[in-house]
């Protein structure tokens, strides 16, 4: 277990009386579990603090989790630390009094120098290096170590058997590592100084367990209890250990942020709004609103590599909607994703050349092609509206069926070569970018740091000149008055001059100084604009090289929060991403931002994110509100016109989408 401070550190013991459909609270990686949500939050927060030691290792400044995960990791190596040297590593820590330091290097030197029975490494003989194996240790007192040896062929089979000096043999280098060796030791024993084993190793081993003569008279023995003493002892040490480990818990403050389950109502909190409900008007079922933002910004997102030109999400989900068959902008985009697809020379282009079919999709052609897509994908769902789709009768499939299709489709283009080599291309473009971007920032930074500097010294020298400037005039009008009490008119008007000559010209050469230090403050400010401007243009070229887009975070209830680049609306998605919502107005947004509770974990990382990007949103937002005021101001006035004067009918914003043409088509 995890030590605190270097000492033992006991876990709750679970309650007696525990209801089986009680709420408690429960620690996830120590199952400890607390009816008090003051108790659990006290014992979890001193987890989360870096004062725990990791028992195998020794390593510190670690949270309970990471010694818990150190401490398994070294397990994990000691298990395969030899079988065949642990009983000489184990009887040379038995009562050892050095340091563990020390008792690893004198136990790897020792291991180095002398070789044990059953090894198999490489020796001299006759000039050449030859396999073999030791067979027996041979002790001599005058000379080194000698060893019996089993020379050995390819097959490992023995030849003949030699006896050779340790100089012969070409010792390779330990098994472990001296890491592995002190966690091995750790785990072996039970005190250090002098290190003992446990007594069932030792037993295992046949390792003596009773103290050398030489540490009785170092080392008092210990008394030894009854067992009604031994037990009132070990229940007054737990009480004792209990109470401290309360203490330390109690001395530990909330470090928040904390899961935002775990935030509780405070004092100190402040004033929170309340959180607006998402708008959920879409034409669409709710179930399908998920693939439809998908499809709708990979579309768009993608536009210039499809040759597709962008339309809004309202026109795509009118367009869905529609019970048309021939929709140009449906038919535009399918055929873009489906040009795509033969541009990459794979299998719906070799399918394609079989049934001898040309390259160009057209108004009339382009179901031909969906329905040869749809063949080859081989869901048996979608295959179902095969026939339909021949037919000419698209529009009439269910809008679930027409964004699976879809789906089906942007996955296919997705994992096609085209598309990866160019999000390849995009991914290291805007490494490129992002490099250059930390550049710019490090060199913004060094210039702020010498304008401060600049101005620091500027005002230490106007200070020093001022008042340099200062005392000889006064020095020199208090002598020139002391000696001539009745001097002349002339004289002291004489006096005022040269005093005045005197400041001017220092006032001067400050003045110069000053402003030469003004020129210089300005260069560098002009110089940090630049910078500012060219890391706003690194900004919008790493959005040009569009890969995904992300959630801005999650709330309090794990529900996403999106935000598109061409859409001025933030999306809500449920936990369950069953129900969908949005919010399109500054004054939602806003409320949204003081609901967030910044002691927990997500509704911080959330705040931040909508922070960074709020006044984008909210631009975004408060333009599209601006023309919606307008156009509905146009249609007014158009109500309020005479009767006599016919005026033409409006378009209708909800068919805005059969105007609709590619721009960006190829020919």
């Amino acid at each position: 277990m995890p030590l605190l401070k270097r000492k033992p550190f006991s876990l709750s013991e679970r309650p007696d009386d525990l209801k089986p459909d009680e709420l408690v609270f429960q620690i996830r990686f120590t199952k400890e579990i607390f009816r008090d949500y003051r108790e659990y939050l006290q014992r979890i927060n001193l987890y989360r603090q870096r004062v725990w030691t990791c028992k195998s290792t020794g390593k510190g400044n670690l949270t309970y989790e990471e010694a818990l995960v150190s401490e398994k990791q070294a397990m994990e190596k000691v298990q395969q630390f030899p079988k065949e040297l642990m009983e000489p590593v184990l009887r040379d820590v038995q009562f050892s009094m050095l340091p563990l330091r020390d008792l690893v290097t004198s136990i790897s030197a020792k291991l180095k120098e002398r070789l044990l029975e059953g090894t198999e490494i490489y020796g001299r003989k006759n000039n050449r290096i030859y396999p073999c194996k030791i067979v027996k240790v041979i002790d001599e007192e005058v000379e080194k170590t000698q060893y019996q040896v089993a020379w050995l062929d390819k097959d490992k089979k023995v030849t003949e058997n030699a006896v050779v000096s340790g100089d012969d043999l070409i010792k390779r280098k330990l098994p472990f590592s001296r890491d592995v060796l002190k966690s091995f030791i750790r785990e072996s024993t039970y005190r250090s100084a002098p290190w003992v084993l446990h007594d069932k190793l030792a037993h295992k081993y046949g390792i003596s367990t009773n103290l050398p003569e030489e540490l009785r008279d170092k080392i008092s023995p210990k008394r030894k209890l009854s067992k009604k003493d031994q037990e009132a002892a070990n229940g007054e040490r737990k009480r004792k250990k209990l109470k401290n480990d309360e203490e330390i818990e109690n001395d530990v403050p909330i470090k928040y942020p904390i899961d935002d389950l775990l935030v509780r109502p405070a004092a100190d909190d402040p004033v929170f709004t309340t959180r607006p409900p998402p708008t959920r008007d879409f034409k669409v079922p709710m179930e399908c609103v998920g693939d439809l933002l998908m499809i709708w910004d990979f579309c768009c997102s993608y536009s210039r590599l499809l040759n597709l030109s962008p339309f809004s999400l309202d026109d795509f989900e009118n367009a869905i909607c529609h019970k048309d068959s021939n929709v140009v902008l449906i038919v535009e985009s399918y055929s873009a994703l489906l040009r795509l697809l033969i541009k990459d020379d794979g299998d719906y282009f070799i399918a394609l050349q079989k049934k001898k079919r040309k390259s160009k999709i057209s108004l009339v052609t382009w179901t031909d092609y969906m329905c040869d897509f749809l063949e080859l994908a081989g869901n048996e769902e979608l295959s179902t509206h095969i026939t339909t789709i021949k037919r000419g009768h698209y529009g009439i499939l269910a809008i679930h069926a027409k964004l699976a299709i879809f789906a089906q489709l942007v996955n296919e283009v997705l994992a096609c070569n085209v598309m990866r080599e160019k999000l390849d291309e995009y991914i290291e473009e805007r490494k490129a970018l992002a490099a250059e971007k930390r550049g710019e920032a490090l060199e913004q930074g060094r210039m702020r740091r010498e304008i401060k500097e600049m101005a620091k010294v500027t005002s230490n020298g106007v200070e020093h000149n001022g008042d340099a400037s200062k005392k000889p005039a006064e020095k020199k009008y208090t002598s020139e008055n002391s000696g001539k009490k009745q001097g002349n008119t002339s004289e002291k008007e004489a006096n005022k001059v040269k005093v005045g000559a005197t400041v001017t010209s220092n006032k001067d050469s400050a003045a110069k100084g000053s402003k030469k230090s003004m020129d210089t403050e300005k260069n560098k400010t002009e110089d940090i604009t630049n910078i500012q401007q060219r890391k706003e243009y690194l900004d919008r070229e790493m959005e040009k090289r569009f890969i995904r887009t992300n959630p801005l975070g999650k709330d309090r209830d794990y529900n996403r929060y999106w935000y598109f680049r061409k859409e001025a609306r933030i999306f809500v998605e449920s936990c369950d991403h069953k129900q969908w919502g949005y919010y399109v107005t500054k004054p939602e947004v806003d409320a949204l931002m003081g609901s967030l509770n910044e002691k927990g974990e997500r509704e911080k990382a959330l705040k931040q994110q909508l922070g960074k990007r709020y006044n984008k949103i909210s631009g975004e937002m408060q333009k599209k509100s601006k023309e919606a005021q307008r156009i509905q101001m146009e249609e007014e006035a158009a109500l309020r016109r005479s009767s006599r004067v016919r005026a033409p009918p409006r378009d209708n914003p909800a068919r805005a989408f059969l105007k609709y043409a590619n721009k960006l088509k190829e020919d």
